[in-house]
């Protein structure tokens, strides 16, 4: 082969590779494109998710320090409640005699002016026994207004929940545990007893012996 011919090869051989090279480099532009055009696009919705989830945040803190602001305030709220629950009860408790101190206050001046009167030279003890019963009189309608009953079981059965027992007496005309005698009247505040009536109560009294018998200690 001549220098020619070898130089016609190698001329013929460089132009098939730089051929060669502008296919490859033709067909590969439009996949670079393409992964550059996808990269791009990625980029952007990563974007707007990113936006999306902080957008959601800031609407997750807002409700949260909304609700916690409630919170704060429903908590000031229930403690001020309980705090004039509390002053209410404190109250009704200092003033709950209010009334019935009042109505008292009527029958302390009848006492101060009975006092007054009996120690008057020459009282006159008529009168001053209808004071006193006036007095009374009084005490006990207020007493009632405040719906304070006497209990007074005087022949009645007895009954544990209102009597208390002070003596026991043997008796035939009555049944046993029937008050023969009131030592001192009860008091009762609608149903809840103040104070239980003191009394004396009948027990079966011995049989009297069979008439007829031996009487030994004759």
């Amino acid at each position: 082969m001549s220098d020619k011919q070898r130089e016609a090869e190698r001329q013929q051989s460089e132009d098939k590779a730089h051929s060669e090279a502008e296919s490859a480099e033709a067909g590969q532009a439009p996949e670079a494109q393409a992964a550059e055009d996808g990269a791009e696009s990625a980029s952007g919705d990563s974007g707007d998710e990113l936006t999306e989830l902080q957008q959601a945040l800031e609407e997750a803190r807002a409700r949260a320090e909304e609700n916690w602001n409630e919170c704060l305030r429903a908590r000031a709220e229930m403690q001020n409640i309980q705090r004039r629950a509390q002053a209410d009860v404190e109250k009704a408790r200092k003033y709950a005699v209010e009334k019935i101190a009042g109505d008292l206050l009527g029958v302390k001046d009848s006492l101060e002016m009975g006092v007054k009167a009996a120690k008057e030279e020459g009282a006159d003890p008529q009168k001053l026994l209808e004071g006193s019963e006036l007095t009374l009189k009084m005490l006990s309608q207020v007493l009632e207004r405040f719906n304070v009953q006497e209990i007074d079981p005087q022949g009645e059965r007895f009954n544990p929940e209102h009597h208390e027992a002070v003596a026991a007496q043997p008796s035939h005309e009555h049944e046993p545990n029937t008050v023969l005698n009131v030592m001192q009247k009860g008091y009762a505040l609608h149903d809840r007893v103040l104070r239980p009536a003191m009394v004396v109560v009948s027990q079966k009294a011995p049989e009297p012996p069979p008439s007829g018998s031996i009487d030994e200690q004759a």
